[in-house]
């Protein structure tokens, strides 16, 4: 199990550093010239030609990437053109929010796709069946960020309940001064009043942003419940008697759940690159929404900042899910190489 993971996290090191370089290929290829855009049409050329100096813009393309390479290995992103501070503090301090958003964003996906998925599955082809279908089919087909526009129309104009922008009400005095996650900040100083309004908050964005997610994951889940149902070992469980629900959820679901659980990984990672439209929808402070404004403004090293840490997430979650995927399954890890 250790050489297993040691072989994953080389390979996915590797995987990181390409795309390092990819991302700042990209960035610097893209037409039109940053310190131009940071100055606006009314600087003359000599305060853009300082500006491109002061930025390294006007070193051949090897000795940009060398030096770039050289801050990324430091843990030093450069300077923010849009807000003048360094990189790396603007994503630190925008990134609780969109970690508390996929976060509960993710476990809206468990506690709503597998169930339904196991009933959709034990109780196949009834119009239960039908019903789960549909739903998930709803959720894959209808973009997010559409989704996100119809939940603030029906919020605001019908039920006026939920808010639909930011995370906190403005009327509410709280400092996320902890781990920046206002849930779990909330419940450490027993500000039960920000737990609550911060929940009222979570929720329209996180169903916008689950849909898609949970559409794939019924559906996975039910395909592979009805899969592992047909199997040897489930048929000879049950001739001895086993009760069904220590069938289905003892047995069954612990197969099964390989692949939903992989889906659920992956969407993880892609929830912190996919909640870009959803939190602008939302005027959500996070890094999705901070990408997008240093992309208008082609903010190069905080877009390439953004990317990277995305990057990462995906990098993280893929040696999770290969850790989760490996004791469930010996045969995963098996199949890797990572042990004889």
């Amino acid at each position: 199990m250790v050489l297993y993971l040691l072989r994953r996290a080389a390979s996915l090191l590797l995987v990181l550093f390409g795309l390092a370089i990819l991302i700042f290929v990209i960035a610097r290829v893209v037409p039109g010239d940053p310190a131009r855009i940071a100055l606006g049409p009314m600087a003359t050329p000599e305060q853009v030609l300082e500006l491109r100096t002061e930025m390294g813009l006007d070193q051949p393309f090897l000795v940009q990437l060398g030096t770039y390479l050289s801050g990324l290995a430091q843990g030093d992103l450069g300077k923010s053109l849009l807000t003048s501070r360094p990189v790396m503090d603007d994503i630190l301090a925008a990134l609780p929010a969109t970690f508390e958003l996929v976060l509960f964003t993710i476990i809206l996906q468990i506690v709503i796709s597998i169930p339904l998925g196991i009933l959709a599955a034990v109780y196949r082809n009834t119009w239960i069946d039908n019903v789960t279908r549909v739903i998930s089919l709803i959720g894959v087909v209808t973009p997010g960020f559409v989704l996100a526009i119809l939940l603030q129309l029906v919020a605001a104009f019908y039920l006026g309940f939920f808010p639909i922008t930011g995370r906190l009400d403005p009327s509410i005095a709280f400092d996320a001064d902890i781990t920046g996650l206002l849930l779990v900040d909330g419940t450490l100083k027993g500000r039960w009043d920000v737990v609550a309004d911060a929940i009222r908050h979570l929720i329209l964005p996180s169903i916008a942003l689950a849909m898609a997610g949970i559409g794939q994951v019924v559906r996975i889940t039910r395909s592979a419940m009805i899969e592992v149902a047909s199997r040897d070992f489930i048929e000879a469980s049950r001739a001895y008697g086993i009760p069904e629900r220590v069938v289905r959820f003892r047995y069954m679901l612990r197969v099964a759940s390989v692949a939903p659980l992989t889906i659920l990984g992956l969407e993880f990672a892609s929830l912190i690159g996919n909640a870009f439209i959803v939190e602008f929808v939302f005027s959500w402070p996070g890094i999705a929404s901070y990408g997008v404004r240093t992309i208008l403004q082609k903010d190069l090293n905080a877009v390439i900042g953004v990317v990277l840490v995305s990057g990462v997430f995906f990098v993280i979650a893929n040696l999770v899910i290969d850790i989760v995927l490996g004791l469930l399954d010996p045969r995963h890890r098996l199949r890797e190489g990572g042990r004889k």
